[in-house]
């Protein structure tokens, strides 16, 4: 049987193993995060490896990718092998909890489309309940394990719905990380902002905030996601 895959302009990722498939919220992440001075990166919870793949395109940097799926995990790896970065792509299959704890490298960049459905109702599926649910990850220690292994000068580029990124940025300035940009994210013209993707760093600056809107009301791409996307996909 053949196996679909989701087309990109350089690279192609296969996401038929992954728990949490390719999708826009992975896609805006991988764009929009700033690569500027970026020598070494660590993507937490990277699935499929889209956001990994992406950041690759745009940089020259090393990319460390942790995953705690073992199912996931293996579907990266295939996809960064498929890749032409893959000599500077590698795996980890850890929770990031484990992995902050005994790391001694270093990051610039770390991103992350981290799950954050708390103490809510759980599909019947183990490893989806991973992907989605923060249950092995809350935010205290994704944000902890961060802070531990962040370059003075480096900065870490996360997407969650909005009411999540409030708890997000109240734990961030516990452990010393600011929000200096962040990005509305509007699903379609006229609606309320239902993502938000925010820049962290241990400088506390003034938050410089935009927004972006993805498609028209006539159902159509904006302009705007066009110009933030259009290295990637296919149609743009």
């Amino acid at each position: 049987m053949t196996r679909k895959a989701f087309q990109f302009k350089q690279f192609k990722v296969f996401h038929d193993q992954a728990t949490m498939k390719v999708g826009t919220d992975a896609v805006l992440l991988g764009a929009w995060s700033n690569i500027n001075n970026v020598n070494n990166i660590l993507d937490i919870g990277t699935g499929s490896g889209i956001i990994a793949l992406m950041l690759a395109q745009r940089s020259d940097a090393l990319i460390d990718a942790i995953e705690i799926d073992e199912s996931s995990a293996r579907q990266a790896i295939d996809n960064f092998s498929l890749s032409p970065w893959k000599e500077r792509m590698r795996v980890l299959q850890t929770s990031f909890l484990k992995y902050s704890t005994t790391c001694t490298k270093k990051y610039d960049l770390f991103v992350s489309n981290p799950p954050y459905f708390h103490n809510s109702l759980k599909s019947q599926e183990s490893n989806r309940n991973l992907a989605r649910h923060n249950d092995e990850l809350p935010f205290e220690d994704l944000v902890s394990g961060i802070a531990g292994l962040l370059n003075e000068s480096g900065k870490a580029c996360i997407i969650l719905p909005v009411n999540e990124s409030n708890t997000l940025k109240e734990t961030a300035l516990k452990h010393g990380l600011y929000c200096n940009f962040q990005t509305e994210v509007v699903s379609k013209a006229g609606h309320r902002p239902n993502r938000l993707l925010m820049e962290f760093s241990k400088q506390k600056r003034e938050t410089i905030i935009s927004s972006i809107c993805i498609m028209n009301a006539d159902l159509n791409y904006t302009e705007d996601f066009k110009s933030l996307t259009k290295d990637f996909y296919l149609d743009f």
